[in-house]
């Protein structure tokens, strides 16, 4: 019975490799200028097979006829799987993250990592600090990055407050905004990092293994995905 099993099993992965190879020759066949094809896969709704072209994540149908460029959204859970899907597949190094340009808070032990973009006028960053206010032993990597109007002098403030880290939980925390300050702050390289790393909104998750996560997640999912990031 195991024999059997074994043998479906990779009749079926040879099927799929096979369906890949052959989506893979009809897209550049009719597309020359496509690009290079980084990523072929059969994906698990309607049998779509997502293609990544360069920095981008298409879907195609199991000929390799059609392209289509666009979202797939679940309307059961009203999640967006291409988003989900594009920060797995484009997944960041953590230890190459230009962490100096971040705000460090050290909780607990600080033994778990998490970095992420978020800024003092977004309401859903409001949320998630409140969630993380809730978790414990993580090292948290703050990168300020001011996308909505106003935010600039407030992320000015706050780095150039004597203790930045009590400065943004006062803000986030209790809606307490930070005395006046000047200073050098690296907010132009955040910004550039921003978009190097396609973070297109805020909060923007970065977890240790590189997974990233747009939006706010509660703290029970945030204790769930950085204990599983931080094994690796």
């Amino acid at each position: 019975m195991q024999k059997i099993i074994a043998l479906l099993l990779l009749l079926a992965f040879s099927a799929a490799h096979a369906a890949e190879t052959e989506i893979r020759q009809s897209l550049q066949s009719k597309f020359s200028g496509i690009g290079k094809l980084e990523h072929v896969v059969k994906t698990p709704y309607s049998g779509l097979y997502e293609v990544v072209i360069g920095d981008k994540l298409m879907y195609t149908d199991e000929t390799g006829r059609y392209l289509f460029d666009g979202n797939v959204i679940d309307t059961k859970t009203r999640a967006d799987l291409t988003e989900q899907r594009r920060h797995q597949l484009f997944a960041i190094d953590f230890d190459k993250l230009p962490l100096e340009l971040a705000v460090k808070k050290v909780k607990g032990n600080g033994k778990r990592k998490l970095a992420f973009f978020t800024d003092p006028n977004c309401g859903y960053c409001k949320k998630l600090d409140k969630e993380l206010a809730k978790i414990n032993d993580v090292t948290l990597y703050m990168f300020m990055y001011p996308i909505f109007q106003g935010s600039d002098e407030l992320v000015r403030n706050v780095r150039c407050a004597k203790d930045p880290v009590k400065a943004w939980d006062d803000l986030m925390q209790k809606g307490i905004a930070p005395a006046k300050a000047s200073c050098d702050t690296p907010t132009d390289k955040v910004i550039a990092l921003g978009k190097k790393l396609r973070v297109n909104g805020t909060p923007n998750l970065i977890f240790a293994d590189g997974t990233q996560v747009p939006g706010y997640l509660p703290a029970e999912e945030l204790e769930r995905q950085l204990n599983e990031s931080n094994k690796k």
